[in-house]
Order: structure tokens, then sequence, then C-alpha cells
């Protein structure tokens, strides 16, 4: 039996709905992976601000804690800043932020160092580390904070 000219229409009409509605769950997909993408985006970047704004605080301890004057070593003002910081990093490992490995002698990359200094009489072909200025932090893998370095020759 024949199709009618209506049934034709009808079917075409079909078929390009399904294409429609094909092309609009696709979107919708790709819509629907892209917020998931910049809630994930927006949480980092928050989190990263707010550590930012804790480092230089974490600094000044740390800082702190390598002047202690020998005859103080022993009191207990003095370990319960030490235990302060241990503790700080601590938390911030469970925030999954590691501090960037900046070991005198270790090659420099600029990736995750930032060269303050530079020791131009040095002579050698690879840059590596002489002092680490600042610690510089990673967040999940990207760095929040480069590591302040002093870089010369070997």
């Amino acid at each position: 039996m024949a199709k009618s000219k209506k049934q034709i229409e009808l079917e075409q009409q079909v078929g390009e709905l399904t294409v429609d509605l094909q092309r609009v769950r696709a979107d919708f997909e790709n819509y629907r992976k892209r917020v998931e993408m910049d809630k994930v985006s927006a949480r980092q970047s928050g989190q990263a601000s707010a550590i930012l704004k804790l480092l230089p605080v974490i600094d000044n301890i740390e800082r702190a804690i390598s002047h202690v004057p020998k005859e103080l070593s022993d009191n207990s003002w003095a370990q319960g800043i030490v235990g302060l910081a241990k503790t700080l990093n601590r938390s911030l490992e469970n925030l999954n932020i590691q501090k960037i490995d900046a070991k005198e002698g270790a090659a420099f990359n600029p990736d995750l160092h930032e060269a303050i200094q530079f020791d131009e009489e040095a002579e050698g072909d690879k840059e590596v580390i002489a002092e680490e200025l600042q610690a510089g932090y990673l967040l999940e893998g990207k760095p929040i904070r480069h590591t302040m370095v002093k870089v010369t020759r070997k």
C-alpha cells in the first residue's frame, strides 16, 4: 500500500524533530559538563585565594622558628610555636596543598620556581637552586605561589 503525501510529510517531520531532540540532548549534556567544570574551577579559585591570604602568616611563623635563639630552643613557648607550624603544615596537606621542593642543588624549574637572584659569576651549564628565599605551594598539583629562589650554575 502506497503512503499518502500526508504520511510522508509526517514521517519527515518526525525525523526532523528526532534530530532536533538529539541535538538538544547533546547541547544540554555539554552544558551540564561545562557548569560542573565551572563549579570545580570556582571552588579551587576560592580555596587558592583564601590560602594565599594565609601563606604570609605561615611564612612569618616559619621565619620566627628559624631565628629562635639556642638558649630558648628548649623553652615550652618556643616548642609550642614549632608545634603550631607542624599543625598548619598538616592542615595544608589535608587541603591538598604541598610545599614545592626547592632544596639547595635541585634543578631550577621556571614552572615552579621564581628566580629572584642569580649568581652571575658561577660557571657551569646547569641552573640549580642555591637558596630558597620564600616557600612556594601547589594546590592539587598546580602552583598557587611559586618558590622564590636564588639560582646559580653548576
